[in-house]
């Protein structure tokens, strides 16, 4: 089950008992599939290239391919067809939700830029005198 808060999926290559998922470019032609869904749609003239929401990729030497939520958004059966595939070909997908926001840092706690530039406020500041030339 995918997270409905989930940023993006990964459908990796391999099957659920392990097998790599064959053929070998599969990935490619999933994504191929997916190259007209894209951000303002696909227009005459236009090259073929990947879709930025559903791209080919090899991490740690298996076949992925990154679908991003916005296709979701976009064209919800597209969505629909990369999840399907997987769970068809019974592949193994992880998912990558939004990071929580940051803590806010209290306001005694920053630290002014001055302070952080010098290390130690006992040293001796050691005036810089410009390069002398001989020009005017």
């Amino acid at each position: 089950m995918i997270s409905p808060t989930a940023k993006e999926i990964f459908i990796q290559g391999i099957t659920r008992d392990g097998r790599t998922f064959r053929p070998s470019d599969w990935a490619e032609r999933l994504a191929g599939v997916m190259s007209s869904f894209r951000p303002g749609g696909a227009f005459p003239g236009s090259y073929l290239s990947y879709s930025p929401w559903c791209v080919p990729t090899s991490i740690n030497g298996v076949k992925c391919v990154i679908v991003n939520r916005d296709l979701r958004d976009a064209e919800p059966m597209a969505w629909d067809f990369c999840v399907n595939f997987a769970k068809d070909n019974d592949l193994q997908v992880s998912e990558v939700s939004p990071a929580p926001p940051a803590p806010a840092v209290p306001k005694a706690a920053q630290t002014p830029v001055a302070a952080t530039v010098r290390s130690d406020p006992a040293a001796p500041v050691i005036p810089v005198e410009p390069p002398k030339t001989d020009r005017p």
